[in-house]
């Protein structure tokens, strides 16, 4: 009978540690030192959540720049891939469609890979600089900016270029996000 009322109170006791006060403590500290990433990384425009730099979410129309495409629509609440792989007809019909679209709405041939594939969450919130970049004479063309206005959009990209997290990890990015909020700040969307 010793051992299982043993078996039982070590139990409890790492129950009530490691599923209790262990989090209770680290989400302390976070809330702490760190409340804006907490938080879930909201972005409030107005005092009116708009979203969050850490997930995705859909621009349509040719006035703001636009994530890589995603799986689950943009939804949060359901994120995950598309699970096809490189031999799936399914796939290579998507990126080929979503491969016409890029370079009609953009006018270029070069197409990013991440503009036409979706990530693995569905909910990627950052493009390359080049996804960026390549949509500034469409955003521009359809915010009817002047020349001077379309370099002073690539020049607003280009500020939000971050590099790699750390100066190692990863690949220099740009939150589509925080760029159509600066876009909004800097290029109020002009009346035809």
């Amino acid at each position: 009978m010793k051992p299982i009322r043993t078996g039982i109170l070590v139990f409890l006791f790492w129950t009530i540690v490691a599923g209790g006060l262990y989090p209770l403590f680290t989400t302390g500290i976070a809330a702490v030192f760190f409340p804006h990433l907490s938080g879930g990384s909201l972005v409030a425009k107005g005092g009116v959540v708009v979203g969050s730099t850490l997930l995705a979410q859909d621009f349509p129309g040719d006035t703001y720049f636009r994530p890589r495409p995603s799986a689950v629509g943009y939804n949060a609440a359901g994120s995950g891939a598309s699970n096809q792989g490189y031999t799936s007809a399914q796939l290579k019909k998507d990126v080929a469609e979503r491969t016409a679209d890029w370079r009609k709405a953009n006018a270029t041939n070069e197409v990013p890979p991440e503009m036409v594939t979706a990530s693995a969450s569905g909910l990627d919130p950052d493009v390359s600089p080049s996804g960026a970049e390549l949509q500034v004479p469409r955003v521009a063309a359809a915010r009817h900016l002047t020349a001077a206005g379309t370099a002073a959009l690539m020049a607003l990209v280009k500020r939000h270029e971050q590099g790699p997290q750390w100066g190692f990890l990863g690949e220099p990015r740009v939150n589509v996000l925080s760029l159509n909020l600066a876009l909004d700040a800097a290029f109020p969307e002009a009346k035809p």
